[in-house]
């Protein structure tokens, strides 16, 4: 059967998908231009016509599979309710306990990130732009009188770096840390940024 004819904007993201796909399953040193290739049933020479290199390709399917994470977490933190309420939600979705990014995945990118400017470039780029996210909420609920919190960046990094380290113990030692354990710390740590009791990040009207 003929293949339909795409764009190519729409060549490159099924290329992507591919990638990242491939990522997953052989790991960012093992992955070569062949195998993503030959998943899409298509040349070598087409995939480095879009990419040009492995390198270039690896760092655009991180991006491209940070972007639906960064969408899922503007929308969370975009909701009309309490910043303390989009915080919790926010949070506990990124945790390694919650439902956000192939935690695998990103393991592998840092690592390999510390040999590869192109992806060490966008790794860090989408730090920034986690972390600007949830600065800008902690400004907003301080603002509103919710919570104290006297350095949003600060406690926006500090969170991130906790969740960042917790999903290194739960996905490469599992059972480690149990989950409902690494749960109570991540909250623990938000009310600790917020300056309130952990119990009020529950309650009712919150």
């Amino acid at each position: 059967m003929a293949r339909v004819r795409l764009s190519v904007a729409e060549r490159r993201e099924e290329m992507l998908r591919a990638a990242v796909g491939q990522i997953e399953e052989r790991g960012v040193a093992a992955v070569r231009i062949a195998d993503v290739a030959s998943a899409l049933g298509v040349s070598n020479a087409l995939v480095l016509y879009h990419f040009s290199t492995k390198e270039k390709l690896v760092a655009a399917a991180f991006a491209y599979a940070a972007e639906g994470d960064l969408a899922r977490l503007r929308a969370l933190l975009g909701r009309r309710t309490s910043a303390l309420r989009r915080l919790r939600a926010a949070v506990r979705w990124y945790a390694p306990t919650g439902q956000a990014k192939g935690w695998r995945l990103w393991i592998e990118g840092w690592a390999v990130a510390l040999r590869e400017p192109a992806l060490r470039e966008v790794t860090r780029d989408l730090d920034r732009r986690w972390k600007a996210a949830i600065a800008a909420v902690l400004a907003e609920g301080v603002a509103a009188g919710e919570f104290a919190c006297a350095d949003p960046e600060a406690a926006a990094l500090r969170l991130t770096a906790l969740l960042d380290g917790l999903a290194v113990q739960l996905t490469s030692y599992p059972g480690a840390v149990p989950r409902s354990r690494a749960q109570r710390w991540v909250d623990d740590a938000l009310a600790r940024e917020l300056g309130l009791p952990r119990e009020a990040l529950t309650a009712r009207g919150r």
